[in-house]
């Protein structure tokens, strides 16, 4: 595995060694020994999984503590655009974005630490998504931000009259409004 460095304090993606031949290919998608080594230890609790059809965006969500959630994120069909906010006001990337594309095909993943808002938009026809998570879901402490917030400015890579948002992600507050405790 290799990391790459994204100049947001623990958020890396990681990039995995790929062995293939004429059958196909074999790579380890997670090897929790293999990320201690590279700094990135996290005890993960929670698997899920989402499908989502080409223009959606879901996003973007946090947990506040105690519950903040650390995830690992990969694609296992598809491609998304993987974007996340830096809620911790006291890092000097508060209030700025990250995306990185995910995909099936280059099989990267995004390690997000406690502190972020985490989204994605489909930019295909659809997406399977995987994330690991390091804390449960806990519905009380779930929170939002409007995904197309002016003050962030995100690129989704989205024509704007593509996108598709659940009715709770619509709810979504601005930044400015919203409740976050990192």
């Amino acid at each position: 595995m290799k990391l790459i460095e994204t100049g947001f304090k623990g958020l890396v993606i990681i990039e995995p060694q790929i062995m293939g031949d004429a059958r196909g290919y074999f790579f380890e998608a997670f090897n929790s020994r293999a990320l201690k080594e590279l700094g990135l230890s996290c005890d993960f609790v929670q698997d899920n999984q989402s499908f989502s059809t080409g223009g959606v965006v879901r996003g973007l969500h946090y947990q506040n503590a105690p519950y903040a959630q650390t995830k690992l994120v990969r694609v296992l069909s598809g491609r998304i655009l993987d974007v996340v906010v830096d809620l911790r006001r006291e890092e000097p990337t508060f209030a700025k974005w990250y995306s990185v594309e995910l995909s099936a095909e280059n099989k990267r993943q995004i390690f997000v630490p406690k502190g972020f808002a985490h989204g994605f938009s489909v930019l295909g026809d659809s997406a399977e998504i995987f994330y690991k998570c390091d804390e449960y879901y806990n519905k009380s402490s779930e929170g939002g931000l409007y995904y197309n917030d002016p003050s962030i400015g995100i690129d989704w890579g989205l024509d704007e009259a593509r996108v598709v948002l659940s009715d709770k992600d619509k709810l979504n507050p601005l930044l400015a409004d919203a409740n976050y405790k990192f």
